[in-house]
């Protein structure tokens, strides 16, 4: 069974055919800054590119998409990152769009399960997987499958608060590791810190130089990153956990020995799980969403 997986993220939507673990075709797409409808289409030409680029029709289409969600109805409840998603009925437009059925997850619930099945994670009972990219999301994984929580809002690992009063996260509140560790927060801390637009790239060029600014800037987020992880694990005492996410695996050195340094100090006199970098890289959420495609049609459930 052939199957498109679907990843919708705030900048590039990604496309993949797979047939089982096999990944036929890719194609990336910028998202629409526009929002709303014009998602669905760039949503509908990356399924018929991708399809295009492997020959083939796929019977199903897994979408991992940012949340919080109404799995039961196919809806995005909100997304802090792109504009227009808000009680948007996400699964009938697309499958209406594509003539598909469309099976949903939020994202980084997706690339939890792929890197549990199949990555950094594979063989344990239980995981927990962060990413950190763009945003910061998450996901558990119990028994084989995702944590969803009674309405569908488990998961959302990016929108715990560490710093009440802290800055302004895309979901409304205050202080969330999102807004305190992702991309988009280290970009605002450092164009203020230098009085010009600096970006995660020239972010990280700067640090490489030691230049202190920088420094400050990027160990402070790992740690943030590393209290949030521990502060999850003394809730769900997970069997390993996992870090992904195009920020943190691109990241020098220093960054991963402050975020480890923090884990391990915010769980003294608890057994702390291994901590481990994500296998699956940018494919995570495309092999994730695959997978909620299969489990699906196979099995009626994640």
């Amino acid at each position: 069974m052939t199957v498109v997986g679907l990843d919708l993220g705030g900048t590039k939507i990604a496309a993949g055919v797979f047939d089982g673990e096999k990944l036929l075709s890719k194609v990336v797409l910028p998202t629409p800054k526009e929002g709303g409808k014009r998602v669905v289409e760039a949503l509908r030409e990356a399924v018929a590119q991708a399809e295009a680029r492997a020959g083939t029709r796929a019977e199903a289409i897994g979408l991992g998409t940012p949340g919080p969600l109404d799995l039961q109805e196919g809806i995005i409840r909100f997304t802090p990152n792109i504009p227009g998603l808000v009680d948007f009925p996400i699964r009938r437009l697309l499958e209406e769009a594509t003539g598909r059925p469309v099976h949903l997850e939020n994202d980084a619930n997706a690339a939890a399960l792929a890197e549990h099945h199949l990555g950094a994670a594979k063989g344990e009972t239980s995981s927990l997987f962060l990413t950190v990219s763009t945003g910061i999301g998450g996901g558990v994984v119990l028994g084989g499958k995702v944590l969803r929580g009674e309405r569908g809002q488990g998961g959302e690992l990016g929108h715990i608060t560490l710093l009440p009063g802290g800055p302004v996260c895309g979901c409304g509140l205050e202080g969330c590791l999102e807004a305190l560790a992702a991309g988009r927060a280290l970009e605002r801390e450092a164009s203020y810190a230098y009085h010009r637009k600096v970006d995660t790239k020239e972010l990280f060029q700067l640090f490489q130089e030691g230049e202190a600014k920088a420094e400050r800037i990027l160990l402070q987020a790992a740690r943030y990153v590393g209290m949030g992880l521990a502060s999850l694990v003394k809730a769900f005492d997970p069997g390993a956990v996992v870090v992904g996410g195009g920020l943190a695996l691109n990241a020098p050195a220093p960054y991963w020995e402050a975020l480890e340094g923090a884990y391990r100090h915010y769980l003294r006199g608890w057994e702390a799980p291994p901590l481990r970098r994500a296998l699956l890289g940018e494919d995570a959420g495309l092999l994730g969403a695959a997978l909620t495609a299969y489990l699906e049609v196979e099995h009626g459930s994640r």
